[in-house]
């Protein structure tokens, strides 16, 4: 029911064409009532096909919406878009690495003590993440062959190809080669599968459907929202960069609430794969759409990243491969990740 009165607010909001604030306040609570309803739904589909393909459905459905919606703004908006796909990487990145991360972390932490993950997994994912980063958000700063952080077409296009690469054999090895390195690292009440049958497969589809009308709401939502948004950053006075990260949040909400709700069930290693695949999902499938409109459109696209956001990026790479190098996490990890993003948040409002 969720999903559809969402979808009707959102036609609602389109038919209107500006939101004001009345409307504003009903959009926000359909925005949260679709990911409520989306976490719902990606948790019986996660329960059907076990894991690490439920999260993965997750990942999935948000990221091919979410890049659907950076290319409709860019062929829309042109030379003025041509950062919005490297703030929202990055935005996302941050937001999943730290944000997620960090408060999986605390909140594990703090309900039991200590949480156990699968090192393997995490560490082949993180290993990719930090590649894809380097080559889409940091490599552009330092190349020569095109001014302003920006690639050649010919270094578009191996960037595009190696990301959408690595990102598949991550896909394969995590579902298929080494599903192993993916599943809870404990058995018992880690695993969910133990505690009720799985649901029909007529009622999984049905999930599925939902799930994927309930994130079109939530990102449309998003969308129809981000004037609001606009006007009151403008009001407050902050870079126009905290609209991206606004609307970042509110798109990543879905997954954000699923992998808490997976930490506070002892199952932290669902809280990695839906992070980490996230973040490599952002990039892996966004990129390479958004090099095919930038060429195919001729389209202006800056990637590289200030040299405040190069030194955040780092920063969080380095601790993550602390965190996640010996396969316990506990609450003082958790804090470390969340003083980073707390970093990210303040120095976007004060650059």
């Amino acid at each position: 029911m969720l999903p559809v009165v969402s979808t009707l607010l959102l036609g609602l909001a389109v038919a209107a064409g500006t939101v004001g604030p009345a409307l504003a306040v009903v959009c926000g609570l359909g925005l949260g009532g679709a990911v409520v309803a989306a976490v719902h739904h990606a948790e019986v589909i996660a329960h059907r096909v076990g894991e690490p393909f439920g999260t993965l459905v997750l990942a999935l459905a948000v990221t091919v919406i979410e890049a659907s919606l950076i290319l409709s703004m860019m062929v829309a908006g042109g030379a003025d878009m041509a950062v919005l796909p490297r703030d929202t990487i990055y935005a996302a990145v941050m937001i999943i690495g730290n944000g997620v991360v960090g408060t999986c972390l605390v909140v594990g932490g703090l309900a039991h003590r200590e949480q156990r993950f699968r090192v393997e997994g995490a560490g082949a994912g993180m290993a990719a993440l930090v590649v894809m980063c380097a080559l889409t958000l940091v490599i552009p700063t330092f190349t020569t062959s095109s001014p302003g952080g920006t690639y050649t077409i010919a270094q578009l296009c191996f960037v595009a190809v190696s990301s959408a690469v690595l990102w598949a054999i991550f896909v394969f090895v995590q579902t298929i080669r080494h599903r192993d390195y993916f599943l809870p690292a404990a058995a018992g009440a880690a695993n969910p599968d133990e505690h009720a049958p799985p649901p029909a497969a007529r009622a999984s589809w049905i999930s599925f459907g939902l799930l994927l009308l309930s994130l079109v709401a939530v990102v449309g939502l998003a969308k129809m929202l981000s004037p609001t948004i606009e006007h009151l950053v403008d009001a407050a006075g902050a870079p126009r960069a905290v609209v991206g990260i606004a609307i970042a949040l509110l798109v990543l909400l879905p997954e954000t609430v699923a992998a808490t709700r997976a930490a506070l069930a002892d199952r932290f290693q669902t809280s990695l794969n839906l992070a980490i695949g996230s973040a490599l999902a952002s990039i892996g499938l966004t990129i390479p759409v958004v090099v095919t409109a930038a060429v195919g459109f001729h389209l202006p696209l800056v990637l590289g990243l200030a040299p405040t956001e190069l030194v955040l990026l780092a920063l969080t790479f380095v601790v993550s491969a602390i965190t996640l190098s010996s396969g316990r996490t506990h609450v003082m990890q958790g804090a470390v990740h969340l003083v980073i993003f707390a970093a990210f948040l303040f120095l976007s409002i004060v650059p």
